[in-house]
Parts: C-alpha cells; structure tokens; sequence
C-alpha cells in the first residue's frame, strides 16, 4: 500500500520544483539534480536551496536518488501525486483526431475495428497497446465455416450478433477434410443459429451425452468438434489483443533483460493481463494505474492508463496502454479516451 502524500503537505515552491523535476524526468527518462532544476525558469532559488527541497521531497516518499547518480526520479507515489493534482492533459490535435477517425470506420467488421485501435494507440504513444475483446451480456451465434490447414489446424470463421466476425485457429485430434468440416458447419448453422454463445456449450453436452447413449459414433465425433469452438473457459488469452510491445524495449528503465524478459511473457501469455484489464470493466472514463496499483507484479515499473468502450449502452471492453511509470500522460490519456469513444461509435455505427 502506498504512502499517499495530500498536496497540502506540500508548498508552493516545493510544488512548482517538483512539478518541474517529474516533467524533466518524463521528458528524458535521466535523474535530474538540483543545479539542473534551479536554471530552469521560475525557480528564482539557488541550487543549495532546490537541493534541501529534493531532500524533503525524498523523505516524503515522493523521490528516489538512483546509486548511480546525484539527481533524483519520482517514485510511484510521486507520480500519482503528479498525476492526481498537477497534471494537466493536451487535447488531442485535429490532425491526429481525423485521422484515428479516419480509421475507426463503421464499414469494417469488429475484429479489424479493435485492431486498428490497438495499433493506433501504439503507434502515437510508441508504447504497446492492449484491447479486450467485446464481451456482451447475449452474444448470438449466427454461421459458421471451417478451412482446413495443415497439422491437424482448423481455421474458423465465426459471426456472432449481426455481423461481428471472429476468426480462431483451432487444433484438433486428427486432420479433418474439407466434406467433413462442411458437415460440421451445417450441423452447427441448422440447429443452434440465432441462439446464445452462452447456452451453446451446455446445449452441445446434452447433445453429446445424448449421442453416445444411442452410439452415433459420428455424430459424437460433429459434437466433439463443435464444443471446441464454443469452449471459452480457457480462453482469456485471446481475448486480448497486444500491439508494440517491442516499443518498451526503447525505455532504459525497462530495458534489462530480466524485465523485458518477464514483460514479453506477460504480453504473449495474456491471461494476467486480461484480468488487469478486467477490473476496470465497471469503471467510467480514463483509469490510471501506476506501478503497483495494478496488482501484477511484472507491471511494477510500468503505468497503465486505460478506459472502456461501449455497444448499445453497455460496457463490452477495456483498450489501453502500457508503458514505463514517465510516460507523458498529458497526451496518452486524451488518445485512450477519444480512441475510446470512437470504437464505440463505430461499433455501434456497424451492429
């Protein structure tokens, strides 16, 4: 738990000094030392007398002095104080508006929508970006195909609700042909189109049980088949969608082969990722979490700003991105919320 520090602990020239020193830090990611601070404009003090400053900050918890150096870098706690009382957000440029807009468009089918956010947002950050995939209080199963791969890999092509298009690559027991899959997908379109995901997978093991009992061996093997597509009980790691992760290995504070290490996998595995992301389901607007505010230790050195996007009304998803605790959150907090509100309109624009 953290040490939180009210502003009112803290004067004025204390407060104009550290508000200074945490810009500088954003800026260039180096401690930055007192003779540094005190040329800057509107410090008017010696750097004898920004040096105390930096010192009662430091025992406030609100700055650390790295070994390595004389200068000092906000802790998390210094950074929520930032955050919280001293941040003050860019709106986003027309420019850039136009041209997320321009490709958060309602004519594309929702998987393309969620990827274009998640690349957005990682492409103007040079951060990664997350997306969770919508999840609908009743999600109705339309049609769906089959093509078979190579090595026992089935494509599948889903569309839920009207037009909502999800592809998965599944792996089966044995290698299926072409009239096989087909006969499957006809199976699955006749008898469960127009009925909700959720019902389906217990629909398909009364289905199974049924087929046993009268020793449809075929049948048996359709169903088998089908409960894959519909088994979503471990299937967390797809519902998320992660883009530049490579970019935090440009931040020497995360550039260790350790972290990066750890981050990689959290990024590649996702499940713990999507409970992170999860929590801020019920939340409204742009949430912040610093360090460890987000309760998963690989994310310790990192800040994670998100918000959630809506279809009909209802909260389905949370996008985001992750980046070190100096990320410049006066303008990746404008590009999460607008990203935000227009996946929403489109989403709601093409359902």
């Amino acid at each position: 738990m953290s040490n939180f520090t009210p502003i009112r602990e803290i004067g004025e020239r204390e407060q104009q000094i550290f508000r200074l020193l945490v810009q500088q830090y954003i800026d260039d990611g180096n401690p930055v030392g007192s003779r540094t601070l005190s040329k800057m404009p509107g410090v008017n003090v010696s750097a004898a007398s920004v040096r105390n400053v930096l010192g009662d900050l430091e025992e406030l918890g609100l700055l650390a002095a790295p070994h390595t150096s004389a200068g000092r870098v906000p802790t998390c706690d210094g950074f929520r104080l930032f955050v919280d009382t001293m941040l003050q957000v860019q709106p986003m440029g027309e420019d850039d508006f136009g041209d997320l807009k321009s490709r958060l468009t309602a004519d594309q089918d929702e998987t393309s929508l969620l990827k274009h956010a998640t690349n957005y947002l990682s492409g103007f950050t040079n951060m990664a970006g997350v997306v969770t995939l919508p999840k609908r209080t009743a999600t109705l199963f339309r049609q769906i195909e089959f093509l078979p791969l190579s090595e026992k890999r089935v494509l599948m092509i889903l569309v839920v609700n009207e037009k909502n298009v999800q592809n998965r690559i599944l792996t089966l027991d044995r290698d299926y042909k072409a009239e096989e899959l087909q006969e499957i997908a006809n199976y699955l379109n006749n008898k469960y189109a127009g009925r909700k995901l959720e019902e389906l997978r217990d629909l398909l093991r009364q289905d199974l049980q049924k087929t046993r009992e009268s020793m449809n061996k075929q049948m048996e093997q359709m169903i088998k088949v089908a409960g894959r597509v519909f088994d979503n009980d471990s299937n967390e790691e797809e519902d998320v969608i992660v883009a530049g992760q490579t970019n935090l290995m440009n931040f020497s504070e995360l550039s260790d082969v350790e972290s990066l290490r750890d981050l990689f996998e959290a990024f590649n595995q996702k499940r713990d990722m999507y409970h992170v992301l999860e929590r801020c389901i019920t939340a409204e607007g742009v949430q912040i979490f610093i360090g460890q505010e987000s309760g998963y230790n690989v994310l310790d050195m990192c800040s994670l700003v998100t918000s959630p996007y809506e279809v009909d009304g209802e909260v389905v998803g949370i996008l985001g991105v992750v980046g070190p605790t100096r990320m410049a959150y006066d303008r990746v907090v404008p590009v999460v919320d607008v990203t935000s509100k227009l996946l929403s309109a489109a989403l709601n624009s093409s359902s």
